[in-house]
């Protein structure tokens, strides 16, 4: 002890000890907060309470040993270690009371790091760091927000469980860190500065398969049956025509008597295909293993007989649900949604029309879009219908506000998102989705092609119907 005494005090061992314990107190009183009730909603606070400080406070510790080791090597260079260090009396009380606050720090300080470690690992997988405090994904957040699964962790998904998991995806995030860091002097500096891409691609790459995500909620054997499907249209006229189309889906799966059907069931199979685009939309091989063993190859007529080069997978869930948790929709889709739920008001004339040019119209940021879009709604009616503007006003003023909420959804200048960015390949109506491979172009060697056929996967029970009978016989409409 007595040698410690002696070359611990230096200024770098004392400093340690002042940095440790400022930066512990601190932490313990930030808990103490939270404990309260009080819990932090700023992500950056987070990353100064879970990360900055903790680190702060290790450092802290590690300079106390290295303040000694300095020291003593400089009094042995100089040859003034003594022969005998200061006596350590441990008759006076005040040295034992001095002990005791030492082996007490001691153990405070091995709680605060222990308890310092798993918070900043638990902060770090909370969807509030992975969305908030990194700002290119915004748009990634925002989607996940209003998504089915916004109550689902982004790591449950994006790591999973396991040490080769988490260090595989903190290695990941280091890599995006830098190039977040250098993205200042990315566009200047040499090509080996590496700069984060504008949009975030996908899909992810490295996701792992969906039987370790999906599966641990879903289970796509379960037989669903049938779903009921209503999809409402407006007319860009001045009373926004609405039609609508009722679609009856076989979602299937495995029935009581195990046997596939619908959508669900027929992909249960083991099927693998080749992409040769980074967003899996263009599929020009696919090759089915059928139930004894022997596999069928299909492929597209752009092929000439060759073999194509991509990339090729199992395919499993994320192939047709790819934005089950990032959901960006198109601007005619939007609208569509908010004027059958009554957010856009259909009352208002020619709101589907202009609300679609506002939406669609260029704007350098969100916040531009936030100004200009309610201002230009109101501009029109203003000048072409006064009298509705006088007797609808709040009318318009929500539908405004609802253009805004669209936009700031759905499009992100800065990361360069906008409307049809990011495809979904749930359906084929927007996208290629299904159409991919059900495009009667994939055929066999025998010549059989993979089905085209509708009622194969859904039955249109009407099609752009003004108050379709069928919603009436339901008892829908």
């Amino acid at each position: 002890m007595r040698p410690a005494l002696f070359f611990g005090n230096n200024p770098i061992s004392l400093a340690g000890g002042a940095i440790t314990s400022a930066s512990g107190v601190t932490m313990i009183g930030y808990w103490l907060v939270e404990i309260l009730g009080r819990p932090n909603s700023n992500p950056y606070l987070g990353i100064i309470f879970f990360l900055i400080l903790p680190a702060l406070f290790v450092l802290g510790l590690a300079l106390i040993p290295v303040g000694v080791f300095l020291r003593r090597r400089k009094l042995q260079k100089a040859g003034e270690i003594p022969a005998e260090f200061p006596k350590v009396d441990f008759a006076d009380p005040m040295f034992r009371h001095g002990v005791d606050i030492v082996l007490a720090a001691t153990i405070v300080n091995l709680l605060v790091v222990a308890t310092a470690s798993y918070r900043g690992a638990a902060y770090m997988d909370s969807p509030q760091f992975c969305g908030q405090s990194c700002h290119v994904m915004h748009p990634e957040y925002t989607a996940y927000q209003i998504s089915a699964h916004s109550h689902v962790a982004c790591v449950d998904c994006h790591i999973g469980s396991g040490a080769a998991s988490y260090v595989r995806a903190k290695v990941n995030g280091t890599k995006q860190l830098i190039e977040v860091s250098l993205h200042p002097i990315a566009g200047i500096a040499p090509k080996f500065i590496p700069d984060y891409p504008t949009p975030i691609p996908s899909p992810v790459q490295n996701l792992r398969p969906a039987r370790e995500i999906c599966e641990g909620c879903h289970t796509p054997a379960k037989f669903i049956g049938e779903k009921l499907l209503v999809k409402s249209t407006f007319a860009d006229d001045a009373t926004n025509t609405e039609t609508q189309t009722v679609v009856v889906l076989h979602l299937g799966g495995r029935d009581s008597l195990s046997h596939l059907t619908g959508i669900h069931g027929v992909h249960l199979g083991h099927i693998e295909y080749i992409a040769t685009d980074p967003t899996r939309t263009t599929i020009p091989w696919v090759q089915r293993r059928n139930e004894d063993g022997s596999v069928t190859e299909f492929s597209a007529s752009t092929l000439n007989g060759k073999a194509p080069q991509g990339e090729r997978r199992v395919m499993d869930c994320i192939d047709c649900h790819n934005r089950a948790a990032h959901t960006f929709t198109t601007a005619e889709d939007a609208l569509n949604r908010s004027m059958a739920e009554g957010a856009v008001s259909p009352d208002l004339p020619w709101v589907h029309k202009e609300g679609l040019q506002l939406l669609k119209a260029n704007y350098a940021s969100q916040d531009e879009a936030r100004a200009k879009i309610p201002a230009q709604l109101e501009a029109f009616y203003r000048s072409s219908h006064p009298d509705v503007l006088a007797a609808k006003y709040a009318l318009v003023r929500a539908a405004g506000t609802q253009l805004v909420t669209l936009y700031s959804q759905n499009v992100f200048p800065d990361m360069k998102v906008t409307w049809g960015t990011h495809p979904n390949h749930i359906g084929h109506m927007t996208y290629p989705g299904c159409f991919r491979c059900h495009d009667g172009d994939h055929t066999a060697k025998d010549g059989k092609a993979i089905t085209q056929d509708c009622t194969a996967c859904h039955n249109l029970l009407a099609v752009d119907e003004s108050k379709p009978k069928v919603l009436s016989d339901l008892g829908i409409q």
